[in-house]
């Protein structure tokens, strides 16, 4: 079989499925961002790389894991900022100006979602365009919290560093260390990103809006995840209990893959396109 052919039927598959459950609940992981440039935590198989994520608690409760990570964001947060929205993205939100989503959720923080058109969205880990004040709670831009670190830090200009799909960037620690860091401007306490950090909680009711949606969705649509997070994981077990059928779109394995009806091991942005060229036919 041709790799045209592959294509045409991998289309198929997706169509029917689309055509079948035509209310669905879509989830994205960071391989649906990769195409923007912005690297993956996993390979194919799902394990992780690089170095140890940024933990909830060690940023609260430590100064120096703070400096760690402004020092280390300023220096990627260009090329989150710079970032495009890739052919994957404006096919997810044509999928919802044509009706088919009840809920987009997704596990990305790099906002390209929201840039690509869609509307019918949750942040499921928070969102790298906003930071928030853990001592009152006030909310302010990330690119304005940018310029007071390059005010308060000329010294980091002009370094680059291996970026991670977080902003995060691969930085030596003797350009982190005098780092210093921009304070509430209200309150003068510690601020914070708005982003669930790995051992950080998602909220509640953010968590309770996304299973409202599934139930009252016909499937569950997963692109670009390997679903190694519980977070996003248990949208796939509760569509199970549900019996709602999961469709998904990866290269490699998924936590999910004895839960799913399908599983498409393509490049997504080349599927979901020929998709929404067949759905507008329709």
């Amino acid at each position: 079989m041709t790799n045209t052919q592959t294509s045409q039927q991998e289309t198929q598959q997706l169509l029917d499925f689309i055509q079948k459950h035509p209310r669905l609940v879509i989830l994205t992981g960071a391989g649906i961002s990769l195409q923007s440039g912005i690297p993956t935590y996993r390979d194919q198989n799902g394990v992780w790389m690089g170095s140890a994520p940024m933990q909830h608690q060690d940023f609260i409760q430590n100064i120096a894991v703070r400096q760690r990570y402004w020092a280390r964001s300023f220096i990627g947060r260009s090329t989150i900022a710079d970032a495009q929205p890739n052919p994957a993205h404006f096919a997810v939100a044509a999928l919802e100006q044509s009706g088919f989503t009840e809920l987009l959720i997704t596990q990305n923080v790099d906002n390209l979602h929201q840039q690509a058109g869609s509307k019918k969205i949750i942040d499921l880990h928070g969102n790298l365009r906003d930071v928030h004040c853990l001592d009152c709670a006030t909310r302010s831009s990330r690119d304005d919290l940018q310029q007071r670190i390059a005010t308060l830090n000329p010294q980091l200009k002009g370094l680059a560093a291996e970026i991670r799909p977080d902003g995060d960037a691969i930085l030596a620690d003797e350009h982190v260390e005098q780092v210093k860091i921009p304070e509430c401007t209200v309150c003068g306490g510690v601020l914070m990103p708005e982003l669930v950090f790995f051992g950080g909680t998602v909220p509640v009711t953010r968590v309770q809006y996304c299973l409202d949606a599934l139930q009252r969705a016909d499937a569950l649509l997963v692109i670009g995840s390997s679903l190694k997070v519980y977070s996003g994981f248990r949208f796939c077990l509760r569509a199970k209990e549900w019996d709602k059928p999961i469709a998904l779109i990866n290269p490699g394995q998924t936590r999910a893959d004895e839960l799913a009806s399908l599983h498409l091991k393509t490049d997504s942005a080349t599927l979901l396109q020929s998709v929404i060229t067949q759905l507008q036919k329709a």
